[in-house]
């Protein structure tokens, strides 16, 4: 049905519709946005892990804050999994959420800003105090029409955010986040830059099967977290703090309590090999991931299980993440996702193309998991990518299965009840 209506109905009115049902949902509940500091964080990837960061340095620093990210829910010390599938959530959800933390008397709102959302007004009327840079990639690329429009999306939120942004001075695409103006601007990375008022550069930096390590002004940063791609999602939430006035030893000592992020280079099996699951589901994501696991695990054996996130969009991507898979793993199973209204095999035979079809193919993703693990030997290890802690696979005339790719795993796994492989 929205598919038929964004046909017929002229776009110019449908942008207008999204805009009103902002002011609307604002207006009923009161602009509750006035009455906290919002940050939003946007970018490709990475978003709901720096929002992870930000929350507990936040906290530590003793603010009581709400988050709505694609993992969670957060109003106080109430959280519950965001189960909507949908990374930032309409107009009314939105403008309800923020009542609700407004009520509970917390000072600081957490946000995942998406470029879908930037596009359909969801951000509208929300008065972001500070707005988050992460990285950029090509992604969405058939709903915005172009790279361009998709990162133009992204330059909202720091065109309408006049107090603090804070950018990924590495990241190719930051000259077109830093022409707009703001209060304050932080940068950070892992190479210097000149191009903000405060830049704050790790050093001594170092990524292994035991976490990452960096260095910040002589302080020591030990994160129970892998990757080197999670140094700067560190040093994003840093940047946060300190724009906030939060002491760099309080930053260190809330991050430092991060045991893992849900669904994001999660560690779910430990032994006789390693199970990681994450959500990796853009081809630069991916990739970093792949890269991640082969210089820090240095496994015996990658042994990969992939889809490609939703049917009906970025179809360019599928034969490039099947590619990027022959690239790195040892065994590639290619199976469902989201396939939505789209056949999911059809999906699965074009990421094949890209692995130029030296895969095995499973449509079934429990199935699919239980042959990665079945396969698997000792110093071997299983990423399942896609997914993450995701609630549901969505499957065509608008029907949810429940599911949860950490929760499979585990299932499968205890009913292999075997002894380590030789």
């Amino acid at each position: 049905m929205k598919q038929i209506i964004k046909k017929v109905i002229p776009y110019f009115l449908l942008d207008w519709y999204h805009f009103l049902w902002s002011f609307l949902g604002a207006l009923i509940y009161g602009f509750p946005s006035k009455k906290l500091k919002i940050i939003g964080v946007t970018g490709t990837n990475g978003k709901s892990t720096v929002i992870e960061m930000i929350s507990v340095i936040l906290e530590e620093a003793g603010f009581k804050i709400a988050v709505l990210s694609s993992i969670k829910f957060k109003i106080a010390d109430k959280e519950e999994p965001n189960m909507l599938k949908m990374t930032m959530p309409g107009r009314f959800t939105l403008q309800r959420f923020l009542k609700q933390a407004v009520n509970s008397k917390c000072q600081y709102a957490v946000i995942e800003v998406t470029s879908e959302g930037i596009k359909q007004h969801r951000h509208r009327f929300v008065d972001f105090s500070l707005a988050v840079f992460t990285n950029l990639s090509p992604e969405h690329i058939e709903a915005h029409g172009s790279f361009e429009k998709y990162r133009e999306a992204k330059e909202e939120l720091f065109k309408i955010t006049k107090g603090v942004h804070v950018l990924n001075t590495d990241d190719e695409n930051v000259s077109y986040f830093l022409k707009y103006q703001a209060d304050k601007k932080y940068g950070y990375g892992l190479t210097a830059s000149k191009d903000t008022n405060y830049q704050l550069l790790a050093t001594s930096y170092e990524s292994n099967a035991n976490g990452i390590v960096f260095e910040i002004n002589n302080k020591v940063f030990r994160l129970n977290l892998f990757a080197q791609f999670n140094i700067y999602n560190a040093l994003a939430a840093i940047s946060v703090g300190l724009s906030e006035g939060i002491s760099l030893e309080t930053c260190k000592k809330a991050l430092e309590k991060i045991k893992q992020v849900p669904g994001r280079m999660e560690i779910v099996i430990s032994a006789p090999f390693k199970v990681i699951v994450d959500y990796a589901f853009t081809p630069n994501a991916l990739e970093k991931v792949y890269s991640s696991i082969k210089d820090d695990f240095n496994p015996s054996r990658m042994i990969c299980v992939l889809g490609a996130a939703g049917g009906g969009r970025d179809k360019w991507k599928r034969p490039v993440l099947g590619k990027i898979a022959k690239e790195y793993c040892d065994k590639i199973i290619i199976t469902n996702e989201d396939p939505y209204d789209e056949d999911p095999m059809e999906i699965i035979n074009q990421i094949a193309e890209g692995a130029e079809n030296s895969t095995q193919k499973i449509l079934d993703r429990r199935e699919a998991i239980r042959d990665s693990l079945k396969q698997a030997k000792k110093q071997d290890l299983v990423i399942i990518t896609g997914k993450g802690c995701e609630p549901w696979i969505c499957v065509e005339n608008g029907k949810k299965i429940p599911w949860d790719d950490r929760k499979i795993v585990k299932q499968e796994f205890e009913k292999l009840n075997y002894g380590i492989k030789k």
